[in-house]
């Protein structure tokens, strides 16, 4: 399947995405000082748009960056329509260039987990460090371990609709947290059904090596959070409840 292909698809098939929440999630952390002036928030492996074009709707001045010129295109004929104006860039969230005065930069949606190479996670680490200001904040999110055991590696997952099904299997990687996502879609065209394959391969680290490399870094406070929950996780361990693990770091 190319990106187009997917691009058109993707919206529907997250359509259940919690990414009211992730909004919600985000203006925790906009910082109550600045709110005389807009506050500037990049917005990582931003696909259509979803997240970004919620947190444009409620006054802040969104950059949207992905990899991929599809999904772009998608993110901005939906900004177009909601009459937001939302700058979007194409680059690689490792190689980030030419950016700088953020005050928050976010990253949802198992973004961070398509960084499979340590060193190029410390890369797009260092990078982001660099686009924001001092004290702004970098917030992501990534599967947890647990999750990545228990509820994905070795799973079957499928859904029949009118003009579409799929079929998602979960392979496990060399690696502990590492899993390889073979999607088979057919898509009814004409009366005709078109097949099309997707791999995604992934990896989530345990937190204490994400927590290291922050720090390495140079962010100075940070904050872990399971799936939306108020409350910081004070216990580090390998199995925190939850599926998602959010990261909220302070330069």
């Amino acid at each position: 399947m190319t990106y187009r292909q997917l691009a058109s698809l993707y919206d529907f098939l997250m359509a259940d995405a919690p990414y009211d929440q992730w909004a919600d999630f985000t203006e925790r952390f906009v910082d109550q000082k600045l709110t005389n002036q807009q506050i500037k928030i990049l917005d990582l492996g931003c696909g259509t748009g979803q997240v970004t074009w919620r947190l444009a709707k409620r006054g802040y001045q969104l950059t949207g960056i992905d990899l991929s010129e599809d999904m772009l295109t998608e993110a901005a004929a939906i900004a177009m329509e909601k009459n937001l104006n939302i700058q979007w860039l194409q680059q690689d969230i490792t190689e980030l260039e030419g950016l700088a005065g953020f005050d928050l930069v976010t990253s949802y949606c198992d973004v961070i987990n398509y960084i499979t190479d340590q060193d190029k996670l410390a890369s797009a680490f260092e990078r982001i460090y660099h686009s924001l200001n001092q004290d702004g904040i970098f917030l992501f999110d990534v599967h947890s371990m647990k999750h990545v055991k228990n509820e994905m590696v070795d799973q079957l997952f499928s859904e029949v609709y009118d003009d579409l099904a799929y079929i998602w299997f979960c392979y496990p990687g060399e690696h502990e947290g590492e899993m390889t996502h073979e999607l088979t879609f057919f898509l009814e065209e004409s009366g005709k059904y078109q097949r099309f394959d997707e791999f995604h391969h992934q990896r989530t680290y345990p937190v204490t090596t994400y927590l290291q490399m922050l720090h390495d870094t140079g962010f100075k406070e940070i904050q872990l959070f399971a799936d939306f929950q108020n409350q910081p996780i004070t216990e580090l361990n390998s199995e925190i409840e939850g599926d998602r693990i959010f990261f909220a770091c302070r330069k």
